[in-house]
């Protein structure tokens, strides 16, 4: 009955999250729809993302394993209402790595970057929000990690962009919030419990056009 009791508060509580990610998402693709009949539009982006997650414990007691970055990519749509002051909203599939000494963390996710901006001087504009994200599927060499601590994460977004008439491109930051840890048991070092941070802390460079 206790498996039971637990089981069923698990699910109430995934349920719960995808209600909150589907409504996030919701609101993003209203955003885009509706400015798309505004002075400015919609359109697409892609780039790279120099990715490095939290730290990696083999056990509670190990000495922590910090990551060496890695290339990952992401595509997607986005929004802008506004000329001088606007509104970026974007709906984002991200795919990113992160090395632990011999070891290889894949991340594939989906974010959903809000964003206001301010023009400064001529094409350059810097820009900053939230980005809610949803994680789609993890990897640890082999290992698929399904007990994430939140699925859905809060993060911050900023950054510079150059936007040329309906060609852009941005260097932003991002870093999530809130501690996220992965729990899984890896066989590698003996079965034992290891703690893998899944918090993303990157560098993002994006090539956007307006539609």
């Amino acid at each position: 009955m206790k498996k039971t009791n637990e089981l069923s508060k698990e699910l109430k509580t995934q349920f719960s999250t995808g209600k909150i990610v589907l409504f996030i998402l919701t609101l993003i693709l209203l955003s885009i729809s509706g400015y798309a009949q505004t002075q400015t539009g919609f359109g697409i982006k892609g780039g790279l993302n120099y990715n490095a997650n939290g730290d990696y414990f083999e056990s509670i007691s190990d000495n922590a394993q910090n990551p060496d970055r890695n290339v990952g990519y992401h595509v997607g749509l986005f929004g802008k209402i506004g000329k001088k002051v606007y509104l970026r909203p974007e709906l984002v599939y991200t795919r990113t790595k992160s090395d632990y000494k011999d070891d290889t963390f894949e991340l594939s996710k989906i974010d959903a970057p809000v964003l206001v901006g301010v023009k400064v001087l001529g094409p350059i504009s810097v820009f900053g929000g939230p980005s809610f994200q949803y994680i789609l599927d993890s990897e640890f060499e082999g290992i698929n990690i399904n007990n994430v601590e939140d699925d859905f994460s809060v993060g911050l977004n900023f950054g510079i962009g150059l936007n040329f008439k309906k060609l852009g491109i941005d260097l932003r930051y991002e870093r999530g919030f809130n501690n996220n840890e992965a729990k899984f048991i890896n066989t590698n070092v003996g079965s034992v419990e290891s703690r893998l941070d899944t918090r993303p802390d990157q560098l993002i460079l994006s090539l956007s056009l307006l539609l």
